[in-house]
């Protein structure tokens, strides 16, 4: 998860690069193009077999969502503070927690509601909504956020019987054409120059993905989400030192609150599950 945090923030400040002379649709396309690239060694080591998967369906829900989270996430990497995007984006585990109960049918208590709700206030925070500080690029990443929470609840199902290398083979498998489609509506072909940092770019998003994919399956998300919001601080530094970004205290006083939310949902989830566990060995 800490790999993760470290490659996200990078692919950050790239696509802020690339976006100076490229439309973010574009860039996106050449994210999943050269992610794709970065992963046909193991696919030509390991052959075909490796695609067979009775989840299919699964897959095409993951890269939709992943898909919408990549094209509202870009553009406001693009068009707002890196570390104002990225702390909008660690919205999406409350609206997973949201999508569970109102989708998948799961029961969400008082406790982990009323957390949800302390957690977009601190979107609030964040977002500033009034006449003079509202940003209204800042609504695209919090439509991404909700796509992504989109892509957590389906990569934790496909974790459960699918390799993680697998399920990101599949995502880029698909997103490659998938993602060409709004980007024609904005083409424009890259120069030389950019070439290295498209490269970087679709190498910081598959090793942050197979990071993020083996950290989910690995450890309880109770465990492993504290270290994600690692990326505000990274995404930061990084914005500042490449961009002469400086960070608003309100981002880091709503990303706190954002975090401890999150955090506790996860935490109330992983009692809830092992209570769960233990009435199922007593019966």
């Amino acid at each position: 998860m800490t790999f993760g945090a470290i490659a996200f923030a990078g692919m950050s400040g790239v696509i802020r690069h690339l976006a100076a002379d490229m439309h973010p649709f574009v860039v996106a396309f050449h994210r999943s193009l050269f992610a794709l690239f970065w992963m046909l060694p193991w696919l030509i080591r390991y052959g075909g077999t490796v695609l067979r998967t009775r989840r299919p369906l699964f897959y095409a829900f993951r890269a939709g969502f992943q898909l919408v989270s990549m094209m509202a996430g870009f553009y406001a990497v693009a068009y707002m503070p890196i570390a104002d995007a990225t702390a909008i984006s660690f919205t999406a585990p409350l609206f997973a927690t949201a999508g569970a109960a109102l989708i998948l049918g799961e029961t969400v208590r008082v406790r982990r509601w009323a957390a949800t709700l302390v957690g977009f206030a601190g979107v609030l925070v964040v977002m500033q909504p009034g006449p003079e500080t509202f940003r209204p690029v800042a609504l695209f990443a919090l439509f991404g956020a909700a796509a992504t929470a989109g892509s957590f609840l389906t990569v934790k199902e496909l974790s459960r019987t699918e390799p993680p290398t697998v399920i990101v083979v599949f995502m880029v498998l698909y997103l490659a054409p998938m993602s060409l489609v709004p980007a024609l509506f904005v083409w424009s072909w890259p120069t030389w120059s950019m070439l290295p940092w498209l490269v970087a770019m679709g190498a910081l998003g598959t090793l942050g993905h197979l990071a993020v994919t083996r950290g989910f399956a690995a450890a309880e998300m109770s465990v492993v989400l504290p270290f994600d919001y690692l990326r505000l601080p990274l995404s930061a530094a990084m914005a500042y030192f490449a961009f002469v970004e400086v960070p608003d205290r309100l981002t880091f006083l709503g990303t706190a609150i954002i975090a401890v939310a999150s955090v506790y949902i996860a935490h109330r989830e992983s009692v809830l599950a092992k209570q769960k566990m233990t009435q199922q060995e007593k019966t």
